[in-house]
């Protein structure tokens, strides 16, 4: 029996504003950005003074190794990005020197999407590794019950500081309208579906919400469209109703990054601001104990399969 391990993948964040430059032609693939577009970047991480996705990430692959040899499963659970380091190639190579024949390998990104998941498939597909991909988890119960434990207890507290039951507006990352979009021949992408339905399934858990917004953010600077409605859009709309406050939730993120801390902390409340409308956010999963146990769970399910692989 081939020994086996746990890889997560994220997306990966750099340690410093100097090295945004490098780590932005990661992301592109080499395709130069604008100068202009490269400053601003660099503006918004020295705002936040730092985006700690790698560390969370790690800390959470922590996590789940912890409840696996919880219950018993001497796993270890390893941590690659695919866009800075500890590099997904790299990490593999460090797999594989520890003797690993077969891995479940789980995308930190619970909504699927062909292309942006699909990047993450590509990089340990010819690692030569027996690999289980757990390409999306959107609706996991564990999953949802991570989010909704972060939204009761925001929820709960802001309704109160506001003598009303607030609004909440879920949000995903958007994507350029084209990588979605069904080519002839082919289903649609998942993504957008997804990235509703978790929402949904979240809102379920507070059936005390007056209504529930969802809008895609941080639409990117190429050319195109994005998917929509943006936050600033649906933010317009819900101030329109007369309320006063919104309570936001990221659910398409796992930790804080800084399309957390400066697209929503930042940039979002100053908009909410200038429409009178007061803005506050969940706290991130980052180290949930129920999101370590979501996914220690679909790698035990992966696990499980790998041996029909062999």
């Amino acid at each position: 029996m081939g020994k086996q391990a746990v890889l997560l993948l994220a997306h990966g964040t750099p340690e410093t504003v100097e090295q945004i430059p490098e780590y932005l032609r990661n992301v592109t693939g080499g395709r130069p950005l604008p100068p202009a577009l490269v400053e601003e970047i660099q503006r918004r991480y020295a705002l936040i003074g730092h985006s700690p996705l790698t560390e969370i990430t790690l800390e959470q692959a922590r996590l789940v190794e912890a409840e696996l040899t919880a219950s018993g499963e001497c796993t270890r659970v390893y941590a690659g990005m695919r866009n800075w380091q500890p590099y997904i190639a790299d990490v593999v190579r460090q797999i594989r020197a520890d003797g690993v024949e077969e891995a479940a390998v789980i995308c930190l990104a619970p909504q699927n999407s062909r292309t942006s998941v699909g990047l993450y498939r590509c990089a340990v597909e010819s690692s030569g590794l027996r690999i289980d991909f757990t390409a999306g988890w959107a609706e996991h119960p564990l999953l949802i019950a991570a989010f909704a434990e972060r939204l009761r207890a925001a929820w709960t507290k802001l309704s109160a500081e506001t003598g009303a039951p607030v609004p909440v507006l879920f949000t995903a990352h958007s994507v350029p309208l084209r990588t979605v979009q069904a080519a002839e021949g082919q289903a649609a992408d998942p993504y957008a579906t997804e990235a509703r339905r978790t929402a949904e399934l979240v809102a379920a858990q507070l059936p005390a919400i007056p209504r529930g917004w969802f809008a895609f953010q941080s639409q990117g600077a190429s050319g195109g469209e994005w998917l929509g409605p943006t936050v600033e859009q649906t933010l317009e709309e819900i101030a329109a109703t007369g309320a006063k406050a919104v309570l936001l939730q990221p659910i398409g993120f796992l930790c804080d990054h800084v399309e957390i801390l400066y697209d929503v902390d930042i940039l979002f409340r100053a908009c909410a601001e200038k429409l009178r409308l007061r803005l506050e956010r969940t706290e991130s999963l980052n180290a949930s104990v129920t999101l370590a146990r979501a996914i220690a769970d679909l790698a035990r399910q992966a696990l499980a399969r790998l041996p029909a692989q062999r």
